[in-house]
């Protein structure tokens, strides 16, 4: 795992290219197209780049435009919008072939106390009770479409445990939500700037895809598409992603040929780390 950790710390580190200029390498997953979940990753590293040490973000909002072509590198440019007393804005637009792909505006703060509550983290089983997610069977892997089955048959940099079984071929019809444990899977620098990007890269896994739970349908099946549309995301307290986190996870609703998912992750101690929503594409293929 030391090679594939190792890649992932390489994924998360911009060259400066200019003032407010970054450029970043992609992590080919086995997919054909870039990771959103690397670009929410790497367009927050190219801001944080931008704000002094003391603020730290809070929050992001973004939207995915195009898909990112894995082969080529993508340019950050980093608009300074506002440097307040408390509060730093900044947007970042991510290019590749002379068009955006992405778009983002986040927001850090200065640290302070304040007054403090959260929703309790729900009542699942301990990871270490769980034990490590199978991976498919060679049975399955031979159904998945060919350009799909690529993805499984990498390792990639972080472990999940999901708390409700899952068959991608044969999904059923579930309530929608679900809840899965993640956590890197090598011993990370201790950065609380890095933590957070790499949390805002695994923040992408698992969560659009909860809208298609009712409705008896996999995007491993060839049948559906699913693409991410926008992701949202709230950073309320440092947390490790080294150490095993909980992604609950929920769909209010899906309408308009579009599924909308909101994630809470909490840390082992049931502290809410940070809040997340996404809407995306979801249509059933003939």
């Amino acid at each position: 795992m030391t090679a594939v950790i190792d890649e992932l710390l390489h994924v998360v580190q911009l060259e400066q290219i200019e003032d407010n200029i970054f450029r970043g390498e992609s992590r080919d997953i086995g997919t054909p197209r870039v990771f959103g979940g690397q670009v929410l990753a790497q367009s927050l590293l190219a801001a944080t780049r931008t704000v002094d040490s003391i603020r730290k973000p809070h929050s992001m909002h973004a939207y995915f435009l195009r898909a990112g072509d894995v082969s080529a590198p993508i340019v950050y440019e980093v608009d300074r919008s506002r440097e307040g007393r408390s509060f730093t804005t900044r947007r970042v637009v991510a290019i590749q072939h002379g068009r955006p792909i992405f778009t983002m505006a986040s927001s850090f703060q200065v640290p302070e106390e304040g007054m403090e509550h959260q929703m309790p983290a729900p009542d699942v089983p301990d990871p270490d009770s769980l034990g490590p997610t199978s991976p498919l069977s060679a049975e399955i892997l031979a159904e998945i479409p060919v350009k799909l089955r690529r993805w499984f048959l990498q390792a990639g940099p972080f472990e999940f445990r999901s708390v409700q079984a899952f068959n991608p071929l044969n999904p059923g019809v579930h309530e929608p939500a679900r809840q899965v444990w993640f956590r890197c899977r090598g011993k990370l620098p201790d950065d609380m700037d890095l933590h957070q990007v790499l949390l805002a890269y695994a923040s992408d896994f698992q969560l659009v895809g909860t809208a298609s739970l009712p409705h008896d349908v996999s995007f491993l099946s060839g049948k559906l598409m699913l693409a991410s549309l926008d992701h949202a995301m709230w950073f309320h307290r440092p947390c490790r992603v080294d150490d095993w986190l909980l992604y609950a996870c929920d769909s209010p609703s899906a309408s308009g040929g579009r599924g909308l998912a909101r994630g809470s992750i909490y840390n082992r101690d049931g502290v809410l780390v940070a809040s997340t929503a996404q809407e995306g594409v979801m249509r059933k293929l003939q």
